[in-house]
């Protein structure tokens, strides 16, 4: 199962998605890809593996003075379908 995080700060957005196996990390990685490559602002991204073999993607802009990673991570949300994002 898909699942997701967000946190915001002043200048700071970052979305986590959790994901269990190969094919959720396919999905979460080929969405990500084509919603990040239609924006001009792009953010830091990183892998770290969490218990029970999930892994959680890490997407985070600094500096987003507009605003425009909540436009990003919206879009990343409805594709992937996640129903809840904390």
């Amino acid at each position: 199962m898909i699942d997701a995080e967000f946190r915001s700060e002043e200048r700071f957005s970052r979305l986590s998605i959790a994901y269990a196996n190969n094919e959720e990390k396919q999905k979460v990685n080929s969405c990500i890809d084509s919603i990040i490559l239609k924006y001009d602002i792009q953010p830091e991204i990183h892998t770290t593996s969490i218990s029970k073999g999930r892994e959680v993607l890490v997407i985070e802009y600094h500096d987003d003075l507009d605003r425009e990673s909540g436009k990003i991570f919206e879009a990343i949300i409805k594709e992937l379908n996640i129903k809840v994002c904390n």
